[in-house]
């Protein structure tokens, strides 16, 4: 029998406590990137919640599930915990896939209220996920205790830093972009008086949001005004203030009240963003903006013969595109039309050709129409140009703007161009509605 400490028949049962493991960068960087991508889809829930209840249970318990399971790692960091860590970030990683890739829960598509304002904030949460499957199995595998030397160490928090760092910027931007679609005003059927929001249509069962500003709710109906943000067809949303307004890039506050003081009606609506719902879906959701306004012209007290529209960079594009690209009108309100009387453009590309970009803007066209010819073409005004276009205002250039106006011109239609205030916007659309 063996001696120990002296004493014959001593015996020391080994220790049922699991081996810990070093709390060092590559652990510390997966559990922050499992929290990111937990709680990005758990900040859309609320949104999520008011168009299925389901849908919004499921995600949030799997957010619950994933957020529990980073904070055991952070906190017990073991091996048992690392796996069930991994487990948690590929269950919801596995989610993903079901449903956006995949497309197999067919209800609807439960990402869409964390792709409102930045369309490709699935993806975000997603790759997040992948990083702390990867980093949680990396962990666990190696030595408990391994404790390097003190410049291994601090080599090691240099050199993963920077991904730290990226990381945690892209787990916060993501929550904060998916979250903005369950703040603000719930969107009503009927607007009851004054500023409003209503839903103007439900593609795929996604309920889209308008706000429809006027200066008072007595009296004839008045001339309306669409307005459609800019964002590259991938960022922002309708609304004046938040990170939707400043992804958009131009507002449009001054010129919405330049409008409401002259007696019109501005609407602002949201639209799918890419690359969450692919083109034409934002021109889809434009085209039925305009039918809801027609649709619904009593509710709203606007003149549905006189609707224009106006955009800010794509935004403008998509305006233009109403302006030429006519066709037979589905979806919603049917027996209505989405033909406008005039058009108003700032700074909005109107071709879309890949040939002579600089790979930054090469980069943003690939993501919001990807790079099939036919896309490009369908979602380019200049392949429209043609007559009987309404009166157009394009200002502040946009690629081939130019071009496009020329083409409008020979075709017989009537097109002002070249900087304009406020003002001088707001009045061509007062002498276009007439």
């Amino acid at each position: 029998m063996k001696v120990v400490g002296g004493q014959r028949g001593a015996y020391r049962p080994p220790s049922t406590v699991p081996p810990a493991l070093r709390r060092g960068p590559l652990l510390v960087t997966a559990v922050f990137a499992a929290f990111g991508g937990a709680v990005i889809p758990a900040a859309a829930v609320p949104a999520l919640w008011r168009i299925w209840q389901l849908y919004a249970m499921l995600f949030g318990a799997v957010a619950a599930v994933g957020i529990a399971a980073a904070a055991a790692v952070l906190g017990w960091p073991t091996r048992k915990t690392a796996h069930f860590g991994a487990l948690a970030a590929s269950g919801a990683l596995a989610l993903w896939v079901v449903s956006r890739p995949l497309g197999l829960l067919t209800r609807f598509d439960p990402w869409q209220p964390a792709d409102t304002v930045v369309g490709f904030a699935d993806w975000v949460a997603a790759g997040l996920q992948g990083i702390a499957v990867c980093g949680f199995l990396f962990v666990a595998r190696r030595r408990a205790h391994p404790w390097p030397s003190a410049p291994r160490r601090v080599l090691a928090w240099i050199v993963l830093f920077p991904v730290l760092v990226a990381v945690l910027a892209t787990g916060v931007a993501g929550t904060v972009a998916a979250g903005d679609s369950s703040t603000g005003t719930t969107a009503s059927t009927l607007l009851d008086g004054g500023p409003g929001t209503v839903e103007y249509c439900r593609p795929d069962g996604i309920p889209l949001a308008m706000d429809v500003y006027r200066r008072r709710t007595g009296g004839p109906p008045v001339p309306v005004v669409l307005f459609l943000h800019g964002g590259g067809l991938v960022f922002g949303n309708r609304k004046p203030t938040g990170p939707g307004a400043l992804l958009a890039g131009s507002r449009s506050g001054t010129l919405r009240d330049e409008l409401t003081a002259r007696g019109f009606a501005v609407a602002v609506i949201d639209f799918r963003l890419a690359p969450a719902a692919p083109w034409p879906a934002p021109l889809a959701d434009a085209r039925c903006a305009v039918r809801f306004l027609k649709a619904n012209a009593a509710a709203l007290a606007v003149d549905p013969t006189r609707i224009a529209v106006w955009g800010t960079g794509t935004g403008g594009t998509l305006a233009s595109l109403l302006g030429v690209a006519r066709g037979r009108d589905t979806g919603q309100y049917p027996g209505q039309d989405s033909t406008v009387r005039a058009v108003a453009a700032r700074s909005a590309p109107a071709d879309f050709d890949l040939a002579g970009l600089d790979p930054p803007a090469r980069a943003s066209i690939l993501v919001a129409l990807g790079r099939s010819p036919s896309t490009l073409r369908a979602a380019s005004p200049l392949t429209y140009a043609g007559p009987g276009a309404p009166p157009f205002l394009l200002y502040d250039g946009g690629r081939k703007s130019a071009e496009f106006a020329a083409r409008l011109r020979a075709a017989g239609g009537a097109v002002t161009e070249g900087p304009a205030d406020d003002r001088a916007v707001a009045e061509f659309l007062a002498a276009a509605v007439g």
